[in-house]
């Protein structure tokens, strides 16, 4: 009776045949063929050879046993071939069915099969349920991504998990990973047997379940009490720190082993390293690469992550070697390829990759293409990208993934509505699905479109929403964007509030709304403070004009051993051009490391702050380091020619530039070079070469034009380009800028009034109009009519006039101060100088130029008290009282330096025998001790 309950069922049957061939001499023969057909079948299907299984079932099933049929339900299981699987149980005899092995895989079968209910039926009807029923009724759950309800029915479970019940159940858990699983899988191991705690396969699933749960440290107890570790502990092990961020705690045990790797160590060392890409990942992963056996390097899988890693690593030299080594190259390896082209921004050879492509494709090489061909937005990416589209299979066009890349595509190739079309298709859109739709409208300038498109969304947000979002708020800037931006931020769940993408994201929006308070705030509130939000924060400060706060923040990077990047220190060259001193620049250059200073873009712009600082030496020296210039190169140095007065050179080097690097921006430096240093001829030639006149190069070419008071042809200009375009406001304020120069009364009348007509939205703009047409009222003396325009106008367009503000750094210190500023420490010092100096300066027949006055005077104030209250002369003014005062003055201004202090300036400069330095909104004067000005009054 032991014997029967104990043996396996095979060894039972036979037991059983040896006493029926006792009573039985035929049985003999009908014996020995069940035998044959058991042992070949289990052969067949050990082998994987599943179809000749069934086809040997289906000749002799008149011999088979219950084994035969258990074998070929297995088969089917493998085959997923439900339809066979059916026409066996349906001729199964009720004892046969009643057997628990037969039916234990009957429920693996429908679960494979996706027949859930079935499975669940088949289950319910079992009265003694044994734990490898459970078993195959938790995998088949699992399998149809059904892991909640593994929970609900080990709760029923009535008897005793065993090892491999358990395994299962850890798995669910593991995928789980809620409070319920949490709870249920540490109690399940908690409680587990003693006798399993040598049981390396149930040990390694709940070392992987405790680290999906994030609970490293009992996961390490788990591991460390494994008397023999084997390979799959460790790959369990690492795979689970990777996973929870802690990738350099995995290679430190990574390189504690001393077992044989085997195939899957290979692909989740290769994988870490390539997510860590740092000096030590790439040393671990090439020399793991280098010493890896010739038997793993036929296997495509270790290979595609080998071919991964490298790309990451920016090798791609490698990685094409690797590529180049598979023999039979699958889908997914050209898949790894091209997205690494794509990673290190080589579209071009990911589309000729997949021009070589022979095989089927697959929803991620849809993906990676119509990627690539987003990153180039060429032709050649229009072409291929649309027509692979268009071929793209039904199958394919009910995957959101594919579809997401689809209008990622469209909206960088600027086909929005195509784009739109496609997201109208999207039978279900998920989350990702409208974050690209946003994401596409603010790229193509639309915020308006993405801001509609946000609040008919009516699923759970994630964090990319947020991001994208809070951008095109920033892009918006008006009272929809402040309340929808404003409200979204207060709403905001907790666990998107460490996240320093969607905080910065929210920094840069409430930057752009001015809300500097409000930045700060969210800036403080995060505890780990990634480099991406100190980078908001400082392009914040740029933006805001405050970009001397910036130089603390790089204090406070450095005093936390926070390195700056790429990124971060373009920012700060960014802040130094702003500024535009040269000591302040020159600090930070002092600490950008040699091997960032050898990159393009920091060199590009390192060359435009120089020229904003007023070094054109500097500039050039950088210029000359620069090997491979582009066009921003060249564009760079040609402005800081043209924004030094320094045309002759700008022309020169303009006509030394590669045709083919030329672009709008190149063609507006050198007619705004032109334009300053008074070179109507040249101008003129070079206008008439640009092939494509832009709107902005016209606006350029009437600047000059206007300048130089030849107004008739500026005037032909515009009336030339409204014939197909619509009006220009930045046009007719280049036609009032020099009329205004000119003290044209008529003309400026004229303009100013057409450009009320035209613009009547341009609230801010018409305001700096007014203000000229107010200029040149009061240099014909007529001040009521200035006084009156300024007053009317401000009432009527409602509008505030910008601040003039001047920075200046004296020995070190970095001083700001806005027009008829008393907050400084040193104000009556200085307004004191400007009496004194005032004097002086009248005994060499100086006369303040009440012409520059534009608004009407308080009865205590006097035309001197209002001139020598413009933020430039404070600055000056600062510089004086220095004791001693500096050799070298230097001045940056947000506005256009007025008449009055471009001519005190000249004095000072001459009186002091100083150089000094004025930057204001249009160009850089350079004041000479002749008393002489670079600009030659063309300013």
């Amino acid at each position: 009776m032991f014997l029967n309950k104990s043996l396996h069922p095979l060894y039972r049957y036979q037991y059983l045949l040896i006493r029926y061939r006792k009573t039985n001499k035929n049985y003999s023969i009908t014996s020995s063929s069940s035998n044959n057909l058991n042992s070949t079948m289990k052969s067949l299907v050990d082998s994987k050879q599943y179809e000749k299984a069934l086809k040997l079932f289906n000749e002799q099933s008149q011999i088979s046993t219950d084994f035969t049929i258990n074998m070929a339900i297995k088969a089917c299981t493998k085959l997923h071939d439900y339809q066979q699987g059916v026409n066996i149980k349906e001729k199964l005899s009720p004892k046969t069915l009643n057997n628990p092995y037969i039916q234990t895989s009957l429920i693996h079968f429908y679960m494979q099969c996706h027949k859930v209910d079935h499975g669940y039926h088949l289950f319910s009807k079992i009265v003694n349920k044994s734990n490898p029923m459970y078993a195959s009724m938790f995998k088949g759950l699992i399998t149809n991504n059904m892991s909640e309800k593994v929970l609900d029915l080990f709760d029923e479970m009535i008897i005793e998990p065993d090892s491999v019940t358990l395994t299962v159940l850890f798995n669910a858990c593991a995928q789980i990973a809620n409070n319920r699983a949490m709870k249920i899988g540490k109690n399940l191991l908690h409680k587990m047997p003693t006798n399993y705690q040598n049981n390396n396969v149930l040990l390694n699933s709940a070392i992987d379940m405790l680290m999906k749960f994030r609970d490293i440290e009992n996961a390490e107890h788990v591991f460390q009490s494994m008397k023999k570790k084997d390979i799959i502990s460790y790959n369990v092990m690492i795979k689970g720190y990777a996973t929870n961020e802690m990738s350099e705690k995995a290679l430190n045990l990574f390189e504690q082993m001393h077992l044989n790797l085997d195939n899957v160590t290979y692909i989740i060392i290769f994988n870490l390293c390539a997510e860590l890409a740092n000096d030590r990942a790439k040393n671990i992963g090439k020399k793991l690469l280098v010493e890896m056996p010739n038997n793993y390097r036929n296997d495509n899988v270790i290979l595609n992550s080998a071919v991964h890693m490298l790309t990451k690593f920016g090798d791609m030299e490698g990685a094409e070697n690797i590529f180049r080594s598979i023999k039979k190259k699958t889908i997914i390896n050209y898949g790894s390829m091209m997205k690494g082209y794509v990673a290190n921004e080589m579209s071009e050879k990911a589309l000729d990759l997949f021009e070589q492509i022979h095989i089927n494709l697959d929803h991620v090489t849809y993906t990676i293409v119509f990627n690539a061909c987003a990153q180039l937005a060429n032709d050649r990416a229009k072409k291929i990208g649309k027509k692979l589209l268009d071929e793209m299979p039904n199958n394919y066009r009910d995957e959101n993934i594919v579809l997401t890349s689809a209008i990622h595509m469209l909206m960088k190739f600027g086909n929005v509505e195509n784009a739109e079309n496609i997201f109208q298709s999207i039978k279900k859109k998920d989350i990702i699905t409208y974050n690209s739709m946003i994401k596409g409208y603010v790229a193509n300038e639309m915020s308006e479109k993405a801001l509609d498109l946000f609040e008919q969304i009516h699923i759970n947000l994630d964090h990319v929403t947020y991001t994208i979002v809070f951008n095109a708020c920033a892009q918006l800037v008006n009272e929809q964007a402040k309340q929808i931006g404003k409200k979204l931020l207060d709403e905001m769940p907790n666990n998107y509030r460490d996240e320093n993408i969607v905080l910065a994201s929210a920094i840069h929006m409430l930057m752009k709304f001015g809300d500097v308070k409000g930045a700060e705030d969210i800036f403080q509130s995060i505890k780990k403070k990634h480099i991406v939000a100190y980078g908001a924060l400082l392009n914040g400060y740029n933006s805001n004009d405050d970009p001397s706060k910036c130089f603390k923040i790089l204090t406070e990077m450095q005093d936390l051993d926070i390195i700056p990047n790429e990124i971060i220190w373009n920012i700060l060259i960014g802040a130094c051009s702003q500024i535009g001193m040269l000591l302040k620049g020159q600090y930070i250059v002092d600490q950008i490391p040699l091997h960032m200073q050898t990159k393009k873009q920091i060199q590009n712009s390192l060359i435009d702050m120089w020229g904003k600082c007023g070094s054109v030496k500097n500039a050039e020296d950088v210029y000359k380091s620069v090997s491979d210039r582009d066009a921003i190169t060249y564009n760079a140095m040609i402005n800081t020619f043209g924004r030094n007065g320094m045309g002759f050179e700008a022309i020169k080097l303009y006509r030394e530039m590669p045709n083919n690097l030329r672009d709008e921006i190149s063609h507006i430096c050198i007619l705004n070079a032109c334009s300053h240093s008074g070179l109507l001829d040249q101008a003129q030639i070079i206008f008439n070469e640009i092939p494509i006149k832009t709107e902005r190069i016209i606006t350029i070419m009437i600047d000059c034009l206007s300048r130089l008071f030849v107004f008739d042809e500026a005037q032909k200009l515009i009336d030339d380009y409204e014939k197909t375009n619509a009006p220009y406001f930045v046009m007719y304020m280049a036609l009032l800028s020099g009329a205004r120069n000119n003290r044209n009364m008529t003309l400026s009348e004229k303009i100013y009034n057409r450009m009320k007509t035209l613009f009547p939205d341009q609230k801010q703009g018409l305001l700096s109009g007014s203000i000229l047409l107010s200029n040149v009222y009061s240099s014909l003396g007529k001040y009521e009519q200035a006084k009156n325009l300024r007053y009317h106008e401000k009432k009527e367009l409602g509008v505030k006039v910008k601040i003039g503000l001047s920075w200046t750094e004296v020995y070190g210190e970095l001083v700001r101060f806005k027009a008829h500023d008393h907050s400084h420490p040193r104000s009556s010092e200085i307004y004191a100088e400007f009496d004194r100096l005032s004097s002086i300066l009248i005994k060499y027949n100086y006369k303040f130029d009440s012409t520059w006055i534009t608004r009407q005077m308080n009865e205590e104030e006097t035309i001197e008290s209002v001139l020598c209250g413009h933020s430039e002369k404070l600055a000056i003014g600062f510089n004086l009282i220095q004791k001693p005062i500096p050799e070298f003055i230097q001045i940056t201004k947000n506005l256009r330096v007025c008449g009055d202090c471009h001519e005190f300036t000249k004095l000072i400069a001459k009186f002091y025998q100083r150089n000094i330095i004025v930057r204001d909104a249009n160009r850089i004067h350079h004041f000479y001790p002749n008393g002489q000005c670079s600009c030659q009054d063309h300013f």
